[in-house]
């Protein structure tokens, strides 16, 4: 199947590319690495009147440290992460993500801020920067506003952009010397989205936790303060005080009713705990 007819526009600047997109009335989409767009084009599960593409727009790619955070344009890709060509405030944690995002091809091509307008469940950088404290910067004619992660993807497919707005920047706080990090996912086989996600940012020191369960069907569940999950209290010996029967509870919480893929859910997140213990 081809895609259905549409309009191309290649803007120069980003404040061109701003105002194709207030111009098109909500029928406009946005293209930049096209790994998710291209298909759904092709099926027509998507036929927007305007295709506006903005992988040229040097404003999109910097990759800087300010204030103590990583700010990445939208146009920095899963590669320039992987291969260090971005400064990493993680100590390793985006890197082994991107690393391990489907195929080397998808990773030249596929952006960060691509990634996460598409707002699919099972994607790696949802679930990661949730767990990491990202926050993301959106820019529109009118102006831009930032919020958390957690609060961008409101549902499958689904996330907080107005029409006209697109991703401009995602900032990575630094993450502490004596914080933990563990990441781990479920899939069929190497290259596929997972079906089941654990991200953990564990500071014993701190006496904090990040946690969230991804590749859920709906938003992934972030718990910004875990202490629940590991007996009430953050200290050195986290993986033992690990609580199987809390993560289950919060995915019945979340609606996950079959037992067969909680238990698989809450066997990822076990595992990302003990990555980050090792």
């Amino acid at each position: 199947m081809k895609p259905a007819p549409f309009s191309y526009e290649r803007p120069g600047d980003l404040a061109a590319a701003l105002s194709m997109l207030a111009a098109s009335g909500g029928s406009a989409k946005i293209i930049a690495g096209g790994q998710s767009l291209g298909p759904m084009l092709n099926l027509r599960l998507v036929q927007p009147e305007l295709i506006v593409d903005i992988s040229g727009l040097a404003e999109l790619k910097r990759a800087e440290v300010s204030r103590g955070e990583l700010v990445l344009g939208a146009l920095v890709t899963h590669a320039d992460i992987e291969d260090g060509r971005t400064a990493d405030v993680t100590r390793g944690a985006m890197r082994g993500v991107a690393a391990n995002i489907a195929y080397r091809a998808v990773r030249n091509r596929g952006t960060i801020g691509g990634s996460l307008s598409h707002a699919d469940p099972a994607a790696d950088w949802i679930s990661s920067l949730a767990a990491l404290g990202a926050r993301v910067t959106l820019r529109s004619l009118a102006g831009a506003r930032s919020m958390a992660i957690e609060a961008f993807v409101v549902g499958a497919l689904e996330s907080a952009l107005h029409a006209g707005e697109i991703v401009e920047a995602i900032h990575v706080p630094s993450r502490a010397a004596s914080a933990h990090w563990g990441y781990a996912k479920s899939c069929r086989k190497t290259g596929e989205f997972a079906h089941a996600i654990g991200a953990v940012l564990i500071d014993p020191v701190a006496a904090s936790a990040r946690v969230v369960i991804g590749a859920i069907d709906t938003t992934p569940i972030v718990v910004t303060d875990a202490a629940e999950l590991f007996g009430g209290r953050i200290a050195a010996d986290y993986k033992q005080r690990f609580d199987a029967r809390v993560a289950d509870d919060l995915l019945i919480k979340a609606g996950i009713e079959d037992a067969a893929q909680r238990h698989i859910h809450v066997s990822v997140l076990k595992r990302a705990v003990l990555e980050a213990a090792a």
